[in-house]
This record gives structure tokens, C-alpha cells and sequence, in this order.
């Protein structure tokens, strides 16, 4: 990382400094030769600049022209050009925090924000061109402010997207608005269709893509309003119940067993409701295990055949 330019300088920066204005130094180290040979030794000198936090922003703007006019001399990879360019990055830095305060009332921190932001400064200082005759906060802000929102669409969603809806989202919402101020209604499906010039099924897919953007934990409290009772979401969500599959074959059976004479429905009865042995069974009709075991089978065949010939 290249020095600021208001702190103490080693022989060598003092050395670069002095190249960067177009003055000799007689303290620099061997190395500045290489140097010297990336910036013409006529360049003007460079003004001298305070404090970043002490400049004014025409101040700002009048230096950094200066210092744009001086990059396009210098050679890209050099100690000279990453200085120049790096005192660009801070001088400019106003713009990243006038741009991330549009974006204080989002739940990301501030110095992501704000970090973010010197991204997008940076990818607008290597583009800019003094020759356009476009001031650089013109220039700058737009690309600024188009690297904190795709930040934003990148890592705010809960579950991700696509950039389509996530686009959609926004215009539904703005279209709602507009419509509800003029209307004096929440606007219906077909008069957002129409107001965008899309489908109805366009519309409620943006509808759905918007419960993507926030996600509510399954171990946070009931609302204060909820009259339920319970506690956690977590504890309000149903569960599968295995025992509903056979809830159909349940049904299907009674009418077959309310047609079986009372000693075959007494057995199905005893084995499988009070989970008696065919001995018991037998002990408790006063007939044998066989006798039992010969009915129990009977009645399931003709029980089977029922349900087989109701599909």
C-alpha cells in the first residue's frame, strides 16, 4: 500500500515524491533511477495536498484533476502510479460515504456499505478519461452506487433468485405504489399486468419471488397479536403422520367387515386389536389354535379380495 501524502516519508518515498514533481532529490536510493524512468522528468510539479479530511470537495475536485492529468503520464505498475492512484482512492472517498448513506436505513453495516462503495470508486478511477470533459463525482456516482445495489442483490436475499425477478420485485413494488396513491386501493393483479405491460402469471410469479427476500427463524417468538398460544414456529408446524396412509384402507375395510358373521369379526378383533396368540384366541372361543388359525386366514383372503376388487 502506497504511502498518504501527509505522512513522514522513508529516503525511498521521499525519493518517488521528488520524481512525481519534477524535482531532483539528492537523498534517493539506488532503486530511483528505475523509477524516474517511468515519468518524463519535465512533468510539473504536483500542488501540495492537506489532510484528505480538510478538503473542500471543489478543492477536491480541482486536485483531482491534477492528479488524473498526472496518471495518464505515468506508467501503470509503478510506485509512482499506484501512489498517484491510491491518493485518488482517498481524496474521492466523500463521494463512497455521500453515496452509502442513500443506504443507512438497510440492515447491512455501514463500513460494508461504505467498503463496497471504494470498490466501485476504484473500478471508476481506472475507467476515467480526463479527455471526456466529464467531472469525476459525475462520472463516479453512478458506478458507485451500481456496486453497493448489486451487493445488495447479491447478499440481501434470503434464498436466492433470479436477477429477472429480482427486478420484477422492484417494479411491482413501485407499480403498487404508484397505483395505490392513484386508485386510493391496493391495486388487483390485473391492473399491475396492465401497468407494466406484462402477463398476469408474470405478476404473481414476482408476487412469489418476493417471499424469497426475507426468512423468519423457525426458533423466534410468536408475534405479540398471536393468539395461538404457542410459542417458537418451530412448535406450530405440522409434522407427517404415517398412520393417514392407512386411514384410506381403514375406510375401505368396514363396510367388508361389517359383512363377516361375528365370530370371524370377535377374531380379528382379539388378534389384532387386543393382540392376542391364535392360543389364546382358541382358549378364549373354546376352539383349537387350528380351528383359529384356518378362520383368521379365510376371513383375511376374503377381506383381500374386497379391497382388491374395490380398486
Amino acid at each position: 500500500m502506497s504511502p498518504r501524502l501527509d505522512e513522514p516519508r522513508s529516503p525511498l518515498t521521499s525519493g518517488a515524491t521528488c520524481l512525481i514533481s519534477g524535482t531532483t532529490c539528492g537523498t534517493a536510493s539506488p532503486e530511483a533511477p528505475e523509477s524516474a524512468s517511468s515519468a518524463p522528468a519535465t512533468l510539473p510539479p504536483l500542488p501540495e495536498i492537506p489532510p484528505y479530511d480538510e478538503v473542500e470537495p471543489v478543492d477536491a475536485r480541482a486536485l483531482s484533476k491534477t492528479l488524473f492529468a498526472r496518471l495518464e503520464s505515468l506508467e501503470e505498475g509503478t510506485h509512482d502510479y499506484q501512489y498517484v492512484r491510491n491518493t485518488l482512492v482517498e481524496l474521492n472517498l466523500a463521494l463512497v460515504k455521500f453515496a452509502a448513506s442513500r443506504f443507512r436505513t438497510r440492515s447491512e453495516p455501514m463500513e460494508d456499505i461504505i467498503q463496497v462503495g471504494t470498490i466501485g470508486l476504484i473500478k471508476a478511477i481506472d475507467r476515467f478519461e480526463l479527455s471526456r470533459g466529464v467531472e469525476f463525482p459525475t462520472f463516479a456516482m453512478p458506478t458507485i452506487i451500481g456496486e453497493i445495489k448489486r451487493f445488495f442483490r447479491d447478499t440481501s436475499w434470503s434464498v436466492r433468485v433470479p436477477r429477472r425477478l429480482q427486478e420484477l420485485r422492484l417494479a411491482l413494488a413501485k407499480a403498487g405504489d404508484d397505483l395505490a396513491q392513484r386508485l386510493d386501493r391496493s391495486p388487483t393483479v390485473a391492473e399491475l399486468a396492465a401497468h407494466l405491460g406484462i402477463s398476469e402469471d408474470e405478476v404473481v410469479e414476482g408476487m412469489s419471488a418476493s417471499n424469497a427476500y426475507t426468512a423468519s427463524s423457525l426458533d423466534a417468538p410468536a408475534e405479540a397479536d398471536d393468539s395461538s398460544g404457542d410459542g417458537a414456529l418451530a412448535e406450530r408446524i405440522g409434522y407427517e403422520d404415517h398412520d393417514l396412509e392407512g386411514v384410506e384402507y381403514v375406510e375401505s375395510l368396514k363396510p367388508l367387515i361389517a359383512e363377516l358373521a361375528p365370530r370371524d369379526r370377535k377374531i380379528l378383533s382379539l388378534r389384532f386389536v387386543a393382540n392376542m396368540t391364535q392360543s389364546e384366541i382358541g382358549e378364549e372361543l373354546g376352539i383349537s389354535q387350528m380351528h383359529v388359525s384356518r378362520l383368521l386366514s379365510r376371513t383375511l383372503v376374503r377381506l383381500r379380495r374386497g379391497l382388491l376388487g374395490d380398486e
